[in-house]
């Protein structure tokens, strides 16, 4: 009998056919991987749609840095909100914070209203809050589904305590999704320890692009520290292995 569900992030359509075919069971699509997940465009969240049959999760987060927004940057979010409803998507990644670290619970709760009757991730903005559980009910309170977390730290295994103490809280009223850094070889400890069901993980991989003549003069987004030639993709091979490790651990 199966009991744990498998969320693979995906930065491409293609990505999104691998982790299908690997066997994870749904997609969270992102575009801005070295910003930790924007908003993807409309013709990928659309084709991304078409071509699996797993659940597709859209996050949406007009830019990286923090989670607190402008008024024009949430009228973006409330518009893309829209649009993925209008194509069939099945669930919203976002949320909104106040300038104090508090939950914004007035925002949050309009796009979650906004995005019924899609689900409604509340994402790692949860980290960057200044009390766990006080957010954790403001949360339940205003109808979220589930919350995407690292235990307030750099990783889900450096926040494995908080991680822990968030299932015991939430006593099935919302979702615990346990993300960051989670791979094949510490998921089955991060099960067993923090009690999670859900476990959200990139399971990727940098490709070399087609390009044969390369200017390495050149960093197009002016940070030399990231690839010009090589971009991320999902990793059939990661994904199978933690996939079995769940597989065997549920029978």
């Amino acid at each position: 009998m199966k009991t744990s569900l498998l969320e693979i992030c995906c930065y491409s359509v293609q990505s999104a056919i691998i982790a299908e075919q690997s066997g994870a069971d749904r997609i969270e699509l992102c575009a801005g991987v070295h910003e930790g997940g924007t908003t993807p465009s409309a013709s990928c969240i659309k084709i991304s749609k078409e071509s699996v049959r797993i659940p597709v999760h859209v996050i949406i987060r007009p830019r990286g840095a923090d989670f607190c927004y402008s008024d024009i940057e949430f009228e973006c979010m409330k518009l893309d909100v829209i649009h993925c409803k209008e194509i069939g998507v099945n669930g919203i990644v976002s949320g909104v914070l106040l300038p104090d670290g508090n939950v914004d619970v007035e925002r949050t709760k309009e796009l979650i209203d906004l995005a019924k009757p899609m689900n409604f991730t509340f994402h790692r903005a949860f980290d960057m809050v200044n009390d766990h559980f006080k957010a954790l009910e403001q949360l339940i309170e205003i109808g979220t589904d589930r919350i995407l977390t690292s235990g307030g730290e750099q990783t889900a295994v450096m926040g494995t305590d908080l991680l822990k103490s968030l299932v015991e809280k939430a006593s099935g009223r919302i979702v615990i999704m346990p993300g960051s850094g989670i791979n094949h070889e510490n998921i089955l400890s991060l099960k067993n320890y923090t009690g999670a069901k859900e476990f959200h993980c990139s399971a990727k991989s940098l490709v070399r692009g087609k390009m044969e003549y390369q200017n390495p003069k050149i960093a197009m987004g002016g940070e030399e520290n990231v690839p010009e030639f090589e971009f991320y993709e999902a990793d059939s091979k990661k994904i199978r292995k933690i996939v079995s490790i769940l597989k065997a651990e549920d029978k």
